[in-house]
């Protein structure tokens, strides 16, 4: 056997190594936009919790009319999902995304302009609209993008996660400094984002992964949207009441409650990266079906560790395991639904995430009589529901794309 390799096919070896370090930079910008887009949209998400308190303190809202505000945009960007997801698949409507953020941050801005009590209600339900109109198209435009690889996805999926963490960060020196008027300074993002995905028309890409055919399977994708809707609600019980948890029952400042969520959201965005990354060498379901085992002890030890301080790591590892499987099941749901990508973007995006907001006056209820530290023990049990649910998800079949 000779030692000397051919040169015309080392040179044709080079040029495909090449070509395929071009393609995989172009992924990578491709869901880099997408990541940036899904975090400046999910934070108009995440600015209807940090601005309430100062509608309540400015406005004298009251305690249900505060919770109205933020049902509000429950309603107006759970609901609509699935229904604009059908119409993602009938139509494709690539500008949707691009469209769906800007009316997010417009309506957010503008409801600490607006005066009575309905109008700030309507801005609200306005930008859940926006928020239901963007997850739909942009998660299909970035499966499109991202192809078979879980760790791709996952730039998209942790973009909303990013939007969560910095909306606090980001409004409550504005809302300190300028009273709930200053929602008005989100507005630019959202219009800012909305023109980059409009010269980018990244949505109007067609890919091998978007034309794949294959058998819509509702039954495990019906068992998908259950682990989404779990995962959901776990989500805001621990977002709404930890740092009421470190105030009230650990006796901590209120920097140090707001260090407990930082640490929680931190873990989230890792979580969602871990997870696509777990995902493309153990396969998805066995990613799923670890972030469901690893909640529960996580969640155990943030509720009964000692102290202010130590229940801190708990408080990332538990936002970490609880979102190791997010990006997993936004791109499973895909692929069990081959057929119909803005729909199953629509539903794990979009339902799935949001109805956990619907848990809200549940756990309301628990804290007024138990405390916020009553609100995390009934948690602990919340990820059992998902884990049985992913035993009766199935890895999809693979489709001979060559």
């Amino acid at each position: 056997m000779s030692l000397i390799s051919d040169p015309s096919r080392a040179e044709s070896s080079a040029e495909a190594g090449e070509a395929t370090e071009v393609i995989s930079r172009g992924v990578r910008g491709r869901m880099a936009v997408w990541g940036a887009a899904h975090a400046v949209d999910d934070m108009y998400q995440g600015l209807v919790p940090a601005s309430v308190p100062y509608f309540v303190l400015e406005r004298h809202y009251s305690y249900l009319a505060a919770s109205g505000l933020t049902l509000a945009a429950t309603l107006g960007s759970a609901l609509p999902q699935p229904l604009v997801g059908l119409a993602v698949d009938r139509w494709r409507l690539p500008r949707l995304a691009a469209v769906g953020v800007a009316v997010a941050g417009t309506g957010l801005g503008l409801s600490g302009l607006a005066g009575p009590y309905a109008l700030v209600w309507l801005c609200i339900l306005i930008s859940g609209f926006g928020v239901a109109m963007f997850h739909p198209a942009a998660g299909r435009s970035a499966r499109e993008a991202a192809g078979d690889s879980a760790a791709a996805m996952s730039v998209f999926a942790a973009g909303g996660s990013v939007g969560f963490f910095l909306a606090p960060v980001l409004a409550t020196p504005a809302l300190n400094a300028w009273g709930v008027g200053a929602t008005a300074l989100f507005i630019p993002p959202a219009w800012l984002i909305a023109l980059v995905l409009l010269k980018k028309r990244a949505g109007t890409r067609p890919s091998h992964a978007a034309a794949s055919g294959g058998q819509d399977r509702w039954g495990p994708f019906a068992a998908l949207t259950g682990i989404e809707v779990v995962r959901s609600a776990a989500f805001f019980g621990i977002n709404t009441f930890i740092e009421l948890y470190w105030i009230k029952h650990l006796h901590a400042s209120r920097t140090m409650a707001g260090a407990a969520l930082a640490c929680f959201l931190i873990g989230g965005v890792a979580g969602t990266l871990l997870g696509g990354r777990i995902a493309d060498r153990v396969g998805m379901v066995r990613t799923v079906q670890l972030g469901g085992a690893l909640t529960i002890p996580m969640l155990l030890a943030l509720r009964f560790s000692p102290g202010a301080v130590a229940p801190l790591a708990f408080a990332v590892l538990t936002g970490l395991a609880l979102n190791i499987p997010f990006a997993v099941l936004v791109k499973l749901g895909q692929d069990y639904l081959p057929g119909r990508p803005g729909t199953a973007a629509g539903v794990t995006l979009g339902l799935g995430v949001s109805a956990g907001g619907l848990m809200a006056p549940v756990f309301g209820l628990i804290a007024e009589h138990r405390g916020p530290q009553g609100v995390l023990t009934a948690l602990c049990a919340v990820p059992i529901a998902g884990i049985v649910l992913g035993f009766l998800l199935r890895e999809p079949q693979k489709t001979d794309g060559s």
